[in-house]
């Protein structure tokens, strides 16, 4: 079965001049009990932070935090003594565990865009932890559908997550077909960054998305030159 839901849909919260954001799932403000997750998946923002600005020093505990860096870049500080900056096409992990504190910060004459990503943790009580790749997600691997992070199984060049999940993200030129082979005890999420595609017959735009339960397959086909999010989720773990 396939939730269609539109860009429409997304909760939209500018709670500061310098920030914009796309809430697919409750978050801050906005609370809806029927939305509050989708499998482990806890919140999918979709962020825009204006130049010279961002997300001061603030604490986190028991989540998986994935970064992916669409556009521009972060300055990230946290309590572990990580300082490092993340760029466009970059993935960044963090478990957040027991407890730590993060700021990310945009120091550049540029807007930044990023997609923040949580997980509800298959294991708790782990100690904080932070992993950060060059991926080069948003220009390299055409027509195939890339793992940037995994909790699932060991693969090269891939982040790791506490979460019995893959994310995957695909360019997929217009005219070809993806066939994504999953399991009913499994969900699929997609959202889409750019261009049309069809998935299991139903169509998507941007910003558009694609909720499955009870699949066995999915087929996807880009009418244009497409940019999305795959999320491969177990449907039932104890900790959600």
């Amino acid at each position: 079965m396939l939730k269609y839901l539109s860009a429409a849909d997304r909760h939209h919260a500018a709670p500061a001049a310098w920030l914009s954001s796309y809430f697919l799932f409750s978050f801050a403000d906005y609370f809806d009990r029927s939305n509050m997750h989708f499998g482990p998946l806890r919140v999918f923002n979709d962020d825009n932070v204006a130049a010279q600005s961002g997300f001061p020093q603030h604490p986190h505990s028991e989540m998986e935090i994935v970064t992916l860096v669409l556009e521009g870049e972060i300055t990230h500080q946290d309590t572990m003594g990580n300082n490092t900056v993340i760029k466009a096409g970059e993935v960044q992990r963090m478990t957040a565990g027991t407890g730590l504190a993060h700021s990310e910060l945009n120091r550049q004459d540029a807007p930044l865009h990023l997609y923040q990503l949580w997980f509800i943790p298959s294991q708790r009580g782990l100690a904080p932890s932070y992993e950060q790749k060059d991926l080069d997600f948003t220009t390299t691997n055409k027509n195939e559908l890339v793992p940037l992070v995994t909790g699932q199984k060991v693969l090269e060049d891939v982040v790791y997550m506490n979460s019995n999940s893959t994310v995957y993200w695909s360019n997929l030129n217009e005219g070809n077909d993806i066939e994504f082979k999953t399991f009913p005890i499994r969900l699929t999420f997609i959202y889409v960054k750019k261009g049309v595609i069809f998935v299991n017959g139903t169509e998507l735009g941007p910003n558009d998305q694609a909720r499955m339960t009870d699949e066995d397959v999915v087929q996807i086909r880009a009418v244009k030159d497409s940019q999305f999010v795959l999320i491969d989720l177990p449907a039932t773990e104890a900790n959600y």
